[in-house]
C-alpha cells in the first residue's frame, strides 16, 4: 500500500533551487535511507512529508489519516515530568492507569468493599483492554535498549538529563509512538556500538515505514532496504542497503560517464563537419547538422568526487617507534575510577581503535594523554618525538569567535591569501564563506573546518575522537581514504563499525574500568566476540520477559482478589500458588546463572586468551539452553498466574 508519492516535486528559495524533478513512492513498511552532501534537502524532505512546508512545484499525496513522527530538534517533551512519561508520549496515560492500579492493590489491604474491588476490576479490565501490559513493557524494552533504567525512569525528572541523554530520550518518544511513519534524523549520533547494534536490530523488527538520514554506512546497511541519496540537484533511488547503492551507485556513474564522452565526441565531429563546410557545396547539409546540433539534449557530466572535502594528512617528521605507554595508570573523576592501572602501548604505524560504552571514560582518557585531566595513579605519555594533532569531539578546537580566513591565517602566518582561500576552498568553503565567523557554522561545518586545520598540522599522531559524528557519508569516505594513506599513527575512538572495520589494525577494548588490548582489527574482534554480541541480544530479551512479569505482578497482585468460596476452589488455588511459588524459585536460579554466563562472554579478556574463543563458544551454548528454559518458564509462570486469577475471581 502506497503511503507517500511525491510527483515531479521541487524546492527553491528565491532564485536558488534545492532539489527539482524528485518523483518517488515509499510503500508501507519500506525502510528508505536516506544520504546525501550536508545542505542537500535531506532536512528539507523531512519536512515536506510533515506537511511543514509545501514544494515550489509538483505534487505530495498522502495516504488519508497517516501518521507521521518526527524527532523535534529541540526534544520538547511538553508536559512531562519523568523520563518514563516522556519516552511515553501519548501513551503515557497507561502510566498513570498503571500507578493508579497499584495504590488500588495496596489500598485493597485494608479496604476490600465491594465498590473498591469493582473499581480496581473495572480498571484492570481497561488496562488489559488496552494493552497495558504490552505496551508499558515496551516503553521499558526501549528506554533500556537505549541506555535507561525503565525502573529508575519511572521518577527521574526529565529536567536532570544532559543534552546527550535528552537525544536519547527523544529517540526513544518516537520508537514507541503509534506514527505509521517514523522519520529519524542522525538517530545514531552519540550512542555507543552495542545501543546502535540495538537500535539496528529494533528498526529492522519494526513493520512501520521508517525514514532514516544517516552517515552510519554500517547502520544504513543493517537496515535501509531502498536508498534515496541526494545528488545533483536531485534525488536518485536505489533498491538495497548501503552496499547495493554503492556499487549500483558506481555503476550509474560509469555509464553516466561513457554517455556523456560519447555524446562529447559526436558533439564535437559533428562541429568540426559544419565549420569545414558551412560556407562550401555542402552548406546545406552543414545547416541541416547544425540545426540538429543545435536541437539535441545535452547530457550533462556525472556528480563525481571532484565536489568532495579533499583533506590529506602529512607527517612532517617520522617519530619514535613507541607513540603511547601506560603503565598501570589509573584515570578517575572525582571518586569515580574510570580506567584501572592500565598497561599497554602504541607503536608507530599502528591505527588503535578505542572502543567501549558511552561514559566509560574514552574521552577523558584521551584529555589526560594530553595532560588536560590527570591520571590519578601509574604514568600514561606520548613517546619521543611525538607531535599529536587532536580532534575533538566537542570540536571546541575550533576557535568561535574568529572567521574562518583568520582560523587558517593563525595557523599559517605566511601565507598570502590565495593560499589560505585555497586550502579552505578543499573543505567546501569558497568566495565570501571564508569571512564567515565559525560561531555561525553547521555541526557538519565546524567538522570541516577542524579538519582543515588538522590537516596544517602535520603531526606524526592523529588522535580522532568520533570524528564522523557531523560529517556526510561522502565526507565521512574521503576522511577514511586520508587516514588510511596517512604514513603516521592513529588513535581513533568511534562508533562507526564500517570505519574502524576499514582502518583498525589494533584495539583497546573498554570495559568494567579495564581495557583489554586486542592484536586484531574491529573486523576481527567482531568475528572472534561474536558470542559476546550473542550474550547481549539474550540478556536484552530476557529482560524483556521479565519486566512483563513484574509489570503484571506490579498492576494485578494476586492478593487484590477475593479469596474463594468453596473448599475445592481454595485447595486448587493453594496447589496452584504452590506451583507458582516453586516455578518462580526456578526462575530466579535460571536468572542468576543466565546473569554469570552473560557477564563471563561479555568480558572483552576472554577473547584475548589461549582457548577463550572455545571457551566462549561453551558458553553460548549453556546461554542458549538457558534461553530456552527461561522461556519455557515465562510460558508456564503465565498460564499458572493465569489460572490462579481466573480462580480467584
Amino acid at each position: 500500500m502506497t503511503q507517500l508519492s511525491f510527483s515531479n516535486v521541487s524546492v527553491a528559495f528565491g532564485s536558488t533551487t534545492l532539489f527539482s524533478s524528485v518523483t518517488l513512492t515509499i510503500a508501507a513498511g519500506e525502510r528508505w535511507g536516506i544520504i546525501g552532501r550536508n545542505g542537500s534537502g535531506k532536512t528539507t524532505l523531512f519536512r515536506l512529508v510533515m506537511a511543514a512546508m509545501q514544494p515550489t512545484h509538483g505534487v505530495i499525496a498522502r495516504q488519508p489519516g497517516l501518521r507521521v513522527s518526527l524527532l523535534e530538534q529541540h526534544r520538547d517533551f511538553g508536559e512531562a515530568r519523568t523520563v518514563w512519561q516522556a519516552a511515553a508520549g501519548e501513551l503515557a496515560a497507561l502510566l498513570e492507569l498503571e500507578q493508579s492500579l497499584a495504590r488500588q492493590a495496596a489500598a485493597l489491604a485494608e479496604d476490600a468493599s465491594e465498590e473498591k474491588l469493582n473499581r480496581y476490576g473495572s480498571d484492570l479490565e481497561r488496562f488489559e483492554h488496552e494493552g497495558g501490559y504490552a505496551v508499558t513493557s515496551r516503553i521499558d524494552a526501549v528506554l533500556h535498549g537505549l541506555g535507561f533504567d525503565p525502573e529508575l525512569a519511572r521518577t527521574t525528572p526529565v529536567q536532570v538529563l544532559s543534552g546527550g541523554e535528552r537525544g536519547r530520550l527523544g529517540l526513544a518518544r518516537q520508537l514507541v509512538s503509534t506514527a505509521d511513519i517514523l522519520l529519524l534524523d542522525e538517530p545514531t549520533n552519540h550512542l555507543d556500538l552495542e545501543t546502535t547494534r540495538w537500535l539496528e536490530d529494533y528498526i529492522r523488527e519494526q513493520d512501520r515505514t521508517v525514514l532514516l538520514i544517516s552517515h552510519d554506512r554500517a547502520f544504513l546497511d543493517g537496515t535501509a532496504d531502498h536508498v534515496l541519496h541526494f545528488e545533483g540537484n536531485t534525488v536518485v533511488t536505489y533498491t538495497g542497503g548501503y552496499q547495493a547503492f554503492a556499487e549500483q551507485r558506481s555503476l550509474r556513474r560509469l555509464t553516466q560517464q561513457r554517455a556523456f564522452e560519447q555524446q562529447q565526441k559526436k558533439v564535437a565531429n559533428e562541429s568540426d563537419y559544419i565549420a569545414r563546410n558551412i560556407a562550401g557545396q555542402n552548406s546545406k547539409q552543414a545547416k541541416g547538422r547544425r540545426k540538429r546540433l543545435e536541437r539535441m539534449p545535452r547530457l550533462s557530466a556525472p556528480v563525481g568526487e571532484e565536489d568532495t572535502m579533499a583533506v590529506r594528512f602529512d607527517v612532517a617528521e617520522r617519530g619514535g617507534d613507541r607513540v603511547i605507554s601506560a603503565v598501570a595508570a589509573t584515570i578517575a573523576v572525582e571518586k569515580r575510577v574510570l580506567v584501572e592501572r592500565f598497561t599497554g602501548s602504541l607503536l608507530r604505524g599502528d591505527v588503535l581503535g578505542l572502543i567501549g560504552p558511552n561514559g566509560a571514560g574514552k574521552s577523558t582518557l584521551l584529555r589526560a594523554l594530553f595532560g588536560e585531566h590527570p591520571v590519578a595513579a601509574g604514568e600514561l605519555r606520548l613517546g619521543a618525538s611525538i607531535t599529536a594533532g587532536y580532534y575533538r569531539q566537542d570540536l571546541s578546537q575550533v576557535p568561535a569567535d574568529r572567521t574562518l580566513f583568520d582560523v587558517i591565517n593563525d595557523l599559517r602566518p605566511t601565507w598570502d591569501r590565495r593560499l589560505v582561500q585555497g586550502h579552505l576552498g578543499r573543505f567546501g568553503f569558497s568566495g565570501d564563506e571564508v569571512q564567515r565567523r565559525a560561531e555561525t557554522l553547521s555541526g557538519g561545518e565546524r567538522a570541516r573546518v577542524a579538519l582543515a586545520m588538522l590537516m596544517l598540522s602535520r603531526a606524526n599522531l592523529l588522535v580522532l575522537d568520533e570524528p564522523t559524528n557531523h560529517l556526510d557519508v561522502e565526507s565521512i569516505e574521503a576522511l577514511e581514504d586520508a587516514i588510511e594513506r596517512y604514513d603516521g599513527t592513529v588513535l581513533l575512538v568511534s562508533h562507526d563499525r564500517e570505519l574502524l572495520r576499514s582502518l583498525t589494525t589494533k584495539l583497546w577494548v573498554l570495559h568494567d574500568r579495564h581495557i583489554t588490548e586486542f592484536t586484531g582489527g574491529f573486523a576481527e574482534w567482531e568475528t572472534v566476540s561474536a558470542e559476546r554480541a550473542h550474550a547481549a541480544t539474550v540478556r536484552a530479551a530476557e529482560e524483556t520477559a521479565l519486566r512483563k512479569v513484574h509489570e503484571r505482578k506490579r498492576v494485578a497482585p494476586r492478593e487484590a482478589n477475593q479469596p474463594p468460596s468453596s473448599k475445592d476452589a481454595r485447595r486448587r488455588q493453594r496447589e496452584t500458588q504452590r506451583a507458582l511459588d516453586e516455578l518462580e524459585s526456578s526462575i530466579a536460579a535460571l536468572e542468576s546463572r543466565t546473569t554469570e554466563v552473560t557477564a563471563a562472554l561479555e568480558d572483552p579478556a576472554l577473547y584475548t586468551r589461549s582457548g577463550g574463543v572455545e571457551e566462549a563458544g561453551r558458553l553460548g551454548a549453556e546461554l542458549d539452553r538457558l534461553k530456552s528454559a527461561l522461556e519455557t518458564a515465562f510460558a508456564q509462570w503465565t498460564q499458572l498466574t493465569e489460572e490462579l486469577e481466573s480462580r480467584s475471581a
